[in-house]
This record gives structure tokens, C-alpha cells and sequence, in this order.
């Protein structure tokens, strides 16, 4: 394994943007894709829901993990955001480095 996990979150469209910059700036990521319109069916609160939401594709290191997950918890919109990461096994040596100089790094 590369320790290079690939977290996706749904989020409200209108704030895709702002939350993707917001974990980039604190460098609990290296990058941030917003796949603008996904359809999400879900049950919530005893009934089946329909939303048009976006899909943030997250790629960070296994050691900040907790702390992003805390970060989108206390800054999303949903009570229950959407967290789920999925380790790497493999990838291009220098976007693994440049993944962990991102996330370790401060400018």
C-alpha cells in the first residue's frame, strides 16, 4: 500500500467550492475534484430522498485521515456527511510525493 487514500464526500453543489478550498488551504488534502451534479438516493428520516448533490474527490494520506474527517464533520452542511476513503495500492511515484509534500508541507 502507498498510505495515499482517496476520500469521497457529497456535498450541497452550492457549497462544493468553498468546502474544497477550505480542506486544500489546510492541507488536510493535496487535491480536491468536484464532480459538479451526482444523483444520490438515500433514506433519511423514514422516507426515500432524491438529491442532486456534488461529489468531492479527496486524495490525502492515511495520517491525516481523522483530522479531515473531523474537519468536514464540523465545517459540511449535512449532520451525517458522507466520508469514506479508500486506500491506493498503487501510483505514479511522483504524485505520491507530491500527494505527501501537500499534506505535510506548510508554505
Amino acid at each position: 500500500m502507498t498510505g495515499i487514500v482517496v476520500v469521497y464526500c457529497t456535498c450541497p453543489t452550492a457549497v462544493a467550492s468553498e468546502l474544497a478550498h477550505a480542506l486544500v488551504e489546510a492541507r488536510l488534502v493535496a487535491c480536491v475534484n468536484i464532480l459538479p451534479e451526482v444523483q444520490s438516493v438515500y433514506r433519511w428520516d423514514g422516507r426515500i430522498c432524491s438529491d442532486a448533490e456534488a461529489m468531492l474527490v479527496m486524495k490525502t494520506t492515511e495520517e491525516r485521515l481523522e483530522e479531515l474527517t473531523a474537519h468536514i464533520a464540523s465545517i459540511h452542511p449535512y449532520d451525517v456527511p458522507e466520508v469514506i476513503a479508500m486506500p491506493i495500492s498503487h501510483a505514479h511515484a511522483p504524485y505520491l510525493q507530491w500527494v505527501l509534500a501537500q499534506t505535510t508541507q506548510s508554505e
